[in-house]
């Protein structure tokens, strides 16, 4: 399905909480389902939103490769971002447990960021932290570990398994400082439009609490008014009807 660079534009702008809010009034999946548990975490938590297309891979540091090593696979890696359906975000699931040695650093981030990668995703460790932070290449990690082990690359391009979530090539993913969530492609535009209607239902909740003299009657108001906005927003966009 084709998402176009507008609606990627969009969901950008809101921050990845508001995208799994706005998800959950789609009624498309389970609310506990989607997103990935407390073990990935951002590397970067300053960093803004990210969005991209899943461009998966496993990895491996526990023992020597039968042959090649990290460096070769990422030159398949690199050329199959032409077969996702846009920016790629890099996603690797970590065979090793616990992880052993480093599934990433500089050299691999900046040659993903050069051939368009907006991030990367691993179940693993990360490291050279200082000097992707300074390209500003988003990172979310299990760990991070100085040293990269046997480091290698046995598939690309092949479901995998991170942070209790399943992820296929080419999901699509939003991340920031508070964690990883898939949008199903079928609603990813809509999504992006919904994002304002949620956002403003429940500014109007904070902006009674923000402004001067609330007292706990306004407050009841402006639930009553956001729920009313909320409902109207489930009724138009759910898939439940």
């Amino acid at each position: 399905m084709n998402i176009s660079a507008q609606t990627l534009a969009k969901l950008r702008q809101f921050d990845t909480p508001t995208i799994c809010n706005v998800i959950e009034v789609f009624e498309v999946r389970p609310r506990n389902a989607g997103f990935m548990d407390e073990r990935i975490k951002a590397c970067f938590p300053e960093m803004p939103p990210v969005v991209g297309f899943a461009a998966t891979a496993t990895f491996r540091a526990s023992a020597s490769p039968r042959s090649g090593d990290v460096y070769s696979a990422m030159e398949e890696q690199v050329r199959r971002f032409g077969e996702l359906s846009g920016p790629a975000i890099v996603v690797f699931q970590d065979l090793d447990n616990p992880p052993v040695g480093a599934t990433i650093g500089e050299i691999m981030c900046t040659s993903y960021q050069t051939f368009g990668s907006t991030g990367l995703i691993t179940s693993g460790g990360a490291r050279d932290l200082d000097q992707i932070r300074k390209i500003g290449y988003p990172v979310f990690a299990n760990s991070v570990i100085p040293a990269h082990a046997y480091c290698h690359v046995p598939q690309v391009h092949v479901p995998v398994h991170v942070g209790g979530l399943a992820v296929f090539p080419d999901d699509l993913l939003h991340a920031d400082c508070n964690g990883v969530t898939t949008i199903p492609l079928d609603i990813a535009a809509e999504v992006a439009d919904a994002g304002d209607e949620f956002v403003a239902a429940e500014a109007v909740v904070l902006d009674t609490l923000h402004r001067e003299g609330a007292s706990y009657q306004r407050f009841l108001e402006a639930r009553a008014e956001s729920k009313n906005l909320m409902e109207k927003l489930r009724q138009k966009v759910s898939r439940k009807h």
